[in-house]
């Protein structure tokens, strides 16, 4: 079985295949074996941790709600969170999922440091004088489609940048943007707990 993790970047898509010629996808990144998939997904206009394997029962364990396991990620939001915003993401917000109102289960949301570790985005974010930014850390527990933008949306601070940097004890690989490494089978699932 292979196993890869990867720092995926700003405007690619979670998949091989372009929907049109100008879509940067995965094997954009690196020559992987061709039965290689992603292990769940981050949106094109997200970045971070992605999980890319051969192996089908890492798949099941690794998304299967009711294995809980803890995903972390940092976002970049506009405005300044009050204590009342964080309280409502600690306690879970109703968001729409695919039509349908879900409440979110408990997070754990607190306001960090802009990360140094971080590189600029590449497009930038856009930024306003007029309206800071802030960094928020959140970890859940479960994820759903666009999650942390509706939830972050949802208590009136829109997300400007998303990073996942931690599946349970797997971190991102480093912060160069389109990092790629292969990891051995023991060791990665002993970091993602399985």
């Amino acid at each position: 079985m292979d196993y890869f993790i990867i720092n995926k970047p700003f405007g690619y898509l979670s998949q091989f295949t372009r929907e049109i010629p100008e879509h940067k996808v995965l094997g954009d990144l690196y020559d992987f074996p061709p039965d290689v998939y992603p292990v769940g997904r981050l949106d094109r206009d997200s970045e971070g941790l992605l999980i890319l394997t051969n192996d089908k029962r890492l798949n099941s364990r690794l998304l299967n709600p009711k294995n809980a396991h803890q995903r972390t990620y940092w976002a970049q939001v506009e405005g300044e969170p009050t204590p009342e915003a964080i309280n409502a993401l600690q306690k879970g917000v109703s968001i729409k999922i695919n039509k349908k109102t879900h409440h979110s289960l408990p997070t754990e949301a607190t306001i960090i440091p802009a990360p140094a570790e971080v590189p600029e985005r590449d497009p930038p974010v856009r930024f306003r004088k007029s309206i800071p930014t802030t960094w928020l850390e959140l970890k859940l527990t479960e994820g759903k489609n666009r999650q942390v933008r509706k939830m972050c949306a949802k208590v009136g601070f829109p997300v400007l940048r998303l990073l996942r940097v931690q599946i349970e004890d797997l971190k991102i690989p480093s912060f160069e943007i389109g990092t790629v490494r292969r990891m051995d089978e023991k060791h990665l699932f002993r970091l993602l707990k399985l």
